[in-house]
Order: structure tokens, then sequence, then C-alpha cells
């Protein structure tokens, strides 16, 4: 099994001169004690569909209708070698994402999740942004591309890294980092960021106030919180729970789906104030969905095939809120 060669240099290095700068030794010490999670029996094969990438000496980055766009011009060789090293990475969840001639039509439409936060957040201009549990980096693009002064994303799965790889190498932007790391890893009382993003990672915790926290303490004085999860429909402004033994929609590791009334009471006794809902929204099949390049079960297979107001388990279809909260001066 293989283990991922993080340089702890070039993350120092990248951070010097900004505001997280006294915390670049934490951080590049953090992935470091990741140990065995650094470890994947596919890395050498990710590894070797990154190093097929062709160059693309007048690559440049843009975001196009939401699609996180690299133009550029590829001879027809390069583009079967730029083909075969992205087809090395599948599955691709997050996007949608364009390189050169090759569109990745992703599981989820990721751009739909952002055009409903994106009115209610304030401005990122010139912010420095956590996204937390970031996968493979997509919205960390659309926040750079909305003015954030550098934004890092941690997730511990090296198959996101090597994807955020894959966009950085025709998109070397120095104030994007995404580093394989769990929230809970995270250096303690950080206070940095202006804003930091929590989306599909708060029903994956036991105790959910434990990450409220741990995101709290992220968070600067004054800075903004958004989370995005899912919640139980139905229970017209009750404070109750959904507790999930099993699987969910096919997900392991859910514990419980909160009504919106009990997600606000959970953000608001971790210590935040001026908490709001800003959308509810039922998650549909275009939205999340089985692509070329996602070719696995996706959303349509968690369904119950004779009603799809449920899922498979019997349990109510994918409901998930947007939840936006202040850090107390």
């Amino acid at each position: 099994m293989s283990k991922l060669h993080f340089d702890s240099k070039q993350l120092i290095d990248s951070l010097e001169g900004t505001r997280l700068a006294k915390f670049s030794d934490a951080l590049a010490s953090a992935v470091l004690g990741q140990g065995h999670a650094l470890k994947h029996g596919h890395l050498p094969g990710w590894e070797k569909a990154l190093s097929q990438l062709p160059s693309c000496a007048d690559a440049i980055g843009s975001v196009v209708d939401g699609v996180v766009t690299i133009s550029g011009l590829f001879s027809d060789e390069q583009q079967a070698a730029l083909h075969q090293g992205l087809t090395g990475l599948m599955p691709w969840r997050k996007g949608p994402f364009q390189i050169g001639p090759v569109f990745l039509d992703t599981e989820w439409r990721s751009d739909w999740k952002w055009d409903r936060l994106a009115a209610h957040i304030s401005s990122l201009e010139n912010r420095l942004v956590l996204d937390v549990g970031c996968g493979n980096g997509y919205h960390l693009w659309r926040m750079r591309h909305a003015g954030a002064s550098q934004v890092i994303g941690i997730d511990p799965s090296l198959l996101y890294l090597k994807q955020f790889q894959a966009l950085h190498h025709y998109w070397p932007d120095p104030a994007l980092q995404l580093l394989p790391l769990p929230m809970e890893a995270m250096p303690a009382n950080m206070g940095a960021f202006d804003t930091v993003f929590s989306m599909g990672v708060l029903y994956h915790r036991r105790n959910p106030y434990e990450h409220l926290e741990q995101l709290k303490q992220a968070l600067c004085s004054g800075g903004e919180l958004i989370i995005e999860t899912l919640v139980v429909p139905g229970t017209e402004g009750d404070d109750v729970g959904l507790q999930i033994e099993g699987r969910y929609a096919n997900m392991r590791n859910i514990y419980e789906l909160p009504s919106l009334a009990r997600l606000e009471r959970w953000v608001d006794e971790a210590g935040f104030t001026q908490v709001q809902t800003v959308s509810v929204d039922v998650t549909s099949i275009r939205e999340q969905r089985s692509t070329s390049w996602m070719p696995s079960y996706s959303l349509a297979q968690a369904l119950d095939t004779q009603d799809d107001r449920l899922t498979v388990e019997g349990h109510p279809r994918p409901h998930r809120a947007i939840v936006i909260a202040k850090k107390p001066v």
C-alpha cells in the first residue's frame, strides 16, 4: 500500500505572508500526522493518471455558467492523453468541470448548490475561507472566483486530492489549497477564517455540537458559518430528529437527520448568533445522478421504486437545508 508524498515546505511557502502563516507549521504537522490515512492501495494508479495529463501552455481558468473551465488548445494526441488521465481518476462526484475538450459531467450538479447559497452569504471579497469536507474542490474555485483572497479546503479522501491536483495542474492558483485532513485534525482555536463552509458533513458526525465547536474555533470574531446538511422534512417547526440505524439512502455513517428547528437550535446552542435558514430543497435525480464519469449507483437507486418520496430503507427522501450564522464579536 503506497503512501502519499506530502510536500510540507510547499505548503509553508505558499502561506508565507498570509494570515495563515503562523499556522503553517501546525497545518503541515497535522497532515503528516495522519499516518495510515495517507496510504491507499489505489494511490499509484491515481498518481499515474495524473502523470498522463498533458501540459497546456495557453491554459486559462475561468467559471463559465457554473462550470469550472480550463480553456486551451490540445492536439489530438494531447486530447487522448487528457481523457485517459481523467478517466484514471474516476469516479468524479462533484463538479461540473470542462478541461479543454473534455466535459466532466459529474454525479452532482454542485453548481446548483452554489446558486442556492451565493445570494445569501456575505461577500467573499478579500476573505479568508475554509471549506470543510470540500470533496475534489469544485466549490474552492467558486469561492475564489467570488473574490476570496485565499481558500483552504480540507477532505481526507486521497482520490479527491488527486482530482483537485488535476485541475490545479492547469489552473495553478497559489491561493487555493486542498489538504488531506478531517476537521478534527485542524489546529484548535485558529480564529483565522472570515467564512467557514461545512457542506454535507454534519450528518456524518455522531456529536453535532463537537463539529460545530470545531467550526467556531476556526472562525475569526464576527466570521460567518454556512452549514449545508440533510434534514428531516414535514416536522412543521417541531424540535425532533430521525435516528438512523444502518444506512440512509444507501449511505453509511449517517447518525441523525434533525428537523429544521433542531438544526437551528444546535447552531444557536453552539454559540452562534443571527441563525437563519436560507434554503430547504428536495434533492432531485437531476441534481444527483449517475453519469459516464460516475457510472455507479446514485440517488435514483437509493429511492423506493414504488414511492419516490421514500428511500429504499423507508425513510423520507433526502432534503437539504442551508443555515447561515455568525460567530459573536
